[in-house]
């Protein structure tokens, strides 16, 4: 029978070897959130597509060490993370209470070419990028920014609907599940939004936390330093920390202390004593 804890390389063992030599390594994000509401006539239209929760996510500081102590505790086998008290994992009741998105309904998921990307760009956003590439895949966040951040006085129904489905974009590709580089989306996403009303019938809770297990798993690998999902500093990253301050605090799990550029996890009573009582 295979072991359940399987024998490759992992960041735990890499990090034991560092702290020998005073080595550790910090994972890096890049942060793309969206710092101002949204226009007040784009609500109802973001309202409709289930998106309302999510258009309430702002930029705020993540702890990179704190996510960095995590991830050594992240077992790809079991999309756990291993504590001394036991394991623990972040789940879909987490990512539809903090994040308001739906976890039942269909699964996104599409196509990922398409023959004429300008003219699907004409029909749902109501412009193109007008990158020179014929054939762009992804549409640049400056792009969608000023979209939406140039929206005129007298918009028509129309031309809100195009913005909001801008809006949407951004708050996916840029919060909810960007890639490592975290400056474009990409357009796979934008058929699934025709129909403003029936965006919510997608399950994008059980996407995102989809996407938040495969980050987990790839940097548990000792090369990688980049972490898309520890990048947007408020949808899965903040859903990490959000519940290991409620579920282990509340349950007297794990203290992680951050000491001199090294993370170190104990379970202690005189480390429970000295955490703050949750307001």
């Amino acid at each position: 029978m295979d072991p359940l804890i399987k024998r490759g390389r992992h960041i735990s063992d890499a990090t034991n070897e560092a702290l020998d030599q005073d080595l550790y390594r910090v994972i890096r994000g890049r942060v793309n959130g969206l710092k101002k509401a949204p226009d007040a006539r784009l609500v109802p239209y973001l309202e409709q597509a289930s998106f309302g929760t999510a258009t309430k996510i702002r930029v705020s500081d993540l702890f990179y060490d704190l996510l960095s102590a995590l991830v050594e505790r992240w077992r790809p086998e079991t999309h756990t993370f291993h504590f001394p008290c036991g394991e623990c994992t972040v789940t879909l009741e987490d990512i539809a209470m903090q994040l308001g998105l739906q976890i039942d309904g269909r699964p996104v998921t599409g196509i990922s070419s398409f023959t004429d990307p300008a003219a699907l760009c004409y029909q749902l956003l109501g412009d193109s990028s007008g990158d020179d590439e014929s054939n762009f895949t992804s549409l640049k966040f400056t792009w969608l920014k000023a979209k939406f951040g140039q929206l005129s006085a007298t918009a028509t129904e129309g031309e809100l609907m195009c913005t909001t489905r801008a809006y949407i974009m951004h708050i996916i590709g840029g919060v909810l599940m960007p890639d490592a580089n975290n400056n474009k989306v990409h357009l796979m996403y934008l058929p699934l939004l025709v129909d403003l009303s029936s965006v919510g019938s997608y399950s994008w809770g059980s996407a995102v936390l989809a996407v938040l297990y495969r980050e987990l798993c790839r940097t548990t690998n000792p090369d990688v330093v980049d972490m898309a999902d520890a990048s947007h500093c408020c949808s899965p990253g903040r859903c990490i920390g959000c519940h290991f301050w409620h579920r282990l605090v509340t349950n007297r799990g794990v203290f992680v202390r951050v000491s001199g550029g090294r993370t170190l996890s104990r379970y202690t009573d005189s480390c429970w004593n000295s955490m703050p009582e949750k307001g």
